[in-house]
């Protein structure tokens, strides 16, 4: 046991003064390195080793260091990794066969040779080699007395009756290197000392008395020469390949096989951990911080997901990078993380603005650069939850409240929870709507502007709640998005226009209708086929239909909206592309894609009479339209003077509250009525087509 670096939950403890961890470290270094030199300087070395042992002496030396160098990795249940020597059973070996001397300098060679693999701190790794040479010199000490054989002078290779001697010599060996190593943990941390020693207390016991059997085994048959020895070598790499088989589906089974990054359940591990020794000392803490990427979902599906897998690795690493190393990072699942900061409030905000700054620089994939941003919800024990159930929903709270308000860092309010179970109670209420006849449509009539004649009519749904009254569409329309709930809305969207529009048709009214569609449906291949159900059921042409898609819908996901739309279009149905000019406006899709139409959105067309620039905006977007021999629907009508503007402008079919308010089914029938009334006596045609 090596000391490599903190305990991760120091920063909940009250550790030793610095002066006592200082002492206690210095304690041991003169210690070791003391009785090393005592060693070096008593012994006989004209007897350090028999002459029929050297080449046994070899191979144990070998085997000591190749042990320390290559230890067995275990996996500890917080998710980390530990790992165990197997240089212990050789080194004790080594005691009867080469005599303590040659065992503690091998131990010493094998701890500063590992050391320097692994480029530990040389203040560590002094310490380590002198608590070290403390451990195999106590082993030395127990096995003279226990065995009657003397500590310094000639090896005396054991005998089958000093195997036990041997193996209780190694049992102090290694509890000795326990105490030492976990002493200097218990000061730094604040961790009673006990608790320490309990940490892997069965996995190490366990593989240390297998070792063990092995070092006395090897004592007794060194005398047979090194093919013996070499026998023995079985054991040992049985035991390698079982613990790194164990640790291997061990850190499957608690870390994330994409990032690396620990899991859901380690998180949750590690908030239950920290909350648990908050009692022993009183702390603020654990804090948590829950980072989700912002627009990933378009990374993704425009570049495909081996981009997006590499961004959350590269993300990942910058997380690991950041965090301090008290921390914990973890992925969650999607573009989801989680750090366990063993800190309070003010902690773990610092830990998110440090996370989110590392977002900063941009991402080289594939020789792009993407900026990808996040966002960072933030709570802390004890004054957002003292379990971790509370902690994770209450800084998910504050991280839905960061997204929704455009803040990159939010940490839980009361008062954010609040506003959550509303929309929760709302969408619970919105599921009920669908089936209790609370949902309605109304219908805001298009006009050709040019003949004043109604060409079509777009559907839109209305909420009337039982309490709320009328809840306003952009209210509930994106919490159905962001829950699936926009699946079973749309459909009974299409059922009720598409009926009305059969009513409509047997009336002798012949126009189209308008549905809108979320993103979510572009990638839903199964869409075309319910239209055409829906369109069969009710008997009403696939041309009296157009359905209504957003620039950023179609680009969220382009591949399988192209297959969406190209479906829909070979029904006969017609696309259009409503609040065109607001989103990521592009021609590559007007060419690319079969578009039917272009619905001018109303920030541009309720303005053009006062400001130039609008009116230039609109006026190239009628003639590009027209020329690409699409429909143009200018929305957000307002007054006479842009009727009489856009009139001008080419064959534009106008939709706004000048021309008609969005009304019930039967007010549209009474004013559809009164218009082929006042035609009919005029003698003109009595249809709107």
């Amino acid at each position: 046991m090596t000391l490599d670096g903190p305990d991760s939950g120091a920063g909940t403890r009250v550790p030793a003064p610095p002066s006592r961890v200082t002492a206690y470290i210095v304690a041991v270094c003169v210690l070791g390195y003391a009785g090393v030199l005592t060693m070096l300087v008593a012994t006989p070395w004209t007897h350090a080793v028999h002459a029929g042992a050297v080449w046994p002496t070899v191979f144990l030396v070998a085997a000591a260091i190749a042990g320390e160098v290559k230890p067995i990795r275990l996996l500890h249940g917080s998710g980390d990794a530990r790992t165990l020597s197997t240089s212990a059973p050789f080194v004790l070996a080594l005691v009867p066969v080469a005599g303590v001397v040659v065992a503690v300098l091998t131990q010493v060679a094998a701890s500063l040779l590992d050391d320097a693999v692994h480029r530990r701190d040389p203040r560590k790794s002094i310490f380590n080699t002198a608590q070290y040479a403390v451990s195999v010199l106590v082993a030395a000490v127990v096995y003279a007395a226990l065995s009657g054989t003397a500590l310094l002078g000639a090896p005396d290779p054991a005998h089958p009756a000093h195997i036990p001697s041997l193996l209780a010599a190694g049992l102090c060996m290694i509890g000795t290197n326990w105490v030492l190593v976990a002493g200097v943990i218990s000061l730094s941390s604040g961790l009673p000392i006990g608790r320490v020693l309990r940490e892997d207390l069965r996995d190490f016991l366990l593989m240390n008395m297998v070792l063990l059997c092995v070092g006395g085994v090897a004592a007794d048959v060194a005398a047979d020469g090194v093919a013996a020895l070499v026998l023995l070598g079985a054991p040992v790499v049985a035991a390698h390949m079982f613990a790194a088989a164990a640790a291997r589906h061990a850190h499957d089974a608690t870390h994330d096989s994409l990032t690396g990054l620990r899991n859901r359940s380690q998180l949750y591990y590690e908030l239950d951990r920290a909350l648990e020794a908050r009692g022993i000392v009183v702390a603020q803490g654990p804090g948590l911080v829950l980072l989700d990427l912002d627009h990933f979902k378009d990374f993704n599906d425009t570049l495909g997901h081996p981009v997006g897998d590499e961004i959350l690795r590269q993300v990942a690493v910058r997380l690991v990078d950041v965090a301090p190393e008290s921390a914990s990072v973890h992925r969650l699942g999607g573009d989801e993380f989680a750090v366990a900061v063993h800190g309070s409030v003010v902690d773990a905000r610092q830990v998110a603005s440090d996370l989110l700054a590392a977002l900063d620089k941009p991402l080289r994939i594939d020789g792009l650069e993407l900026l990808v941003r996040a966002s960072a919800g933030v709570a802390a024990a004890p004054v957002h939850g003292d379990d971790s159930e509370a902690l994770m929903k209450n800084a998910d709270i504050a991280l839905y409240h960061a997204k929704l308000e455009r803040d990159r860092i939010s940490t839980f309010s009361p008062e954010f929870d609040i506003n959550t179970v509303e929309r929760l109670r709302l969408l619970a209420d919105l599921r009920g709507a669908l089936d209790s006849g609370q949902l309605h449509l109304v219908y805001q009539p298009q006009i050709a502007l040019a003949e004043g004649r109604v060409v079509g009519v777009e559907a839109l749904i209305r909420w009337r709640h039982p309490e709320r009254g009328l809840v306003r569409a952009d209210e509930f329309i994106p919490l159905a998005e962001n829950s699936g709930l926009i699946f079973p809305l749309t459909a009974f969207v299409l059922e009720e226009s598409l009926a009305q529009v059969a009513r409509w048709r047997a009336a002798g009214h012949d126009f189209r209708i308008a549905v809108n569609l979320s993103a979510r449906h572009l990638s839903d291949q199964g869409l075309p086929q319910q239209v055409a159900l829906v369109l069969a059921r009710h008997g009403v042409p696939a041309s009296s239909l157009v359905l209504e898609v957003t620039e950023t819908a179609i680009l969220s996901d382009p591949a399988r909206a192209d297959l969406v739309l190209r479906a829909l279009r070979h029904l006969g149905v017609a696309i259009a592309i409503d609040d065109y000019g607001t989103g990521n406006a592009s021609l590559s899709y007007l060419r690319r894609l079969e578009i039917d139409e272009l619905k001018i959105d109303r920030s541009f067309v309720s303005n053009i009479g006062a400001d130039h620039h609008d009116l230039i905006i609109v006026r190239s977007t009628i003639a590009l339209a027209l020329e690409l021999d699409l429909r143009v629907v200018a929305e957000g009508i307002e007054d006479a003077a842009t009727v009489d503007e856009l009139r001008g402008l080419g064959e534009v079919i106008g939709q706004g509250y000048h021309l008609g308010m969005p009304v019930v089914a039967a007010e549209l029938d009474d004013y559809l009525g009164a218009v082929m009334s006042v035609r009919a006596d005029a003698g003109g045609p009595g249809e709107e087509a």
